[in-house]
């Protein structure tokens, strides 16, 4: 399962423990016990992307999906990577 996160200033559900930044995150449709689950690799995505910089600025300004593969292409719950609804992003 991957969750879409998006930044965010406002309410945010989820923050990453390095700078801060708070985001939404899109999920499929999961248990609670299985969201919880993932909560873990996601902050795991959001501390690997601080390996270029410390601030809000090291995570993308669009959305972007956590955990993240190394597979381009492969597919997401019910679409296709980067072919998100813009309402998502």
């Amino acid at each position: 399962m991957q969750v879409l996160c998006r930044k965010t200033n406002g309410n945010a559900e989820f923050h990453c423990c390095v700078c801060g930044q708070g985001f939404l995150m899109f999920w499929e449709r999961q248990s609670h016990s299985e969201r919880m689950e993932m909560l873990h690799e996601i902050q795991e995505t959001l501390r690997r992307q601080h390996r270029t910089s410390p601030g809000p600025e090291a995570h993308p300004s669009g959305g972007f999906l956590a955990p993240q593969t190394s597979g381009a292409g492969e597919l997401v719950g019910a679409g296709v990577s980067g072919k998100a609804p813009t309402w998502e992003l």
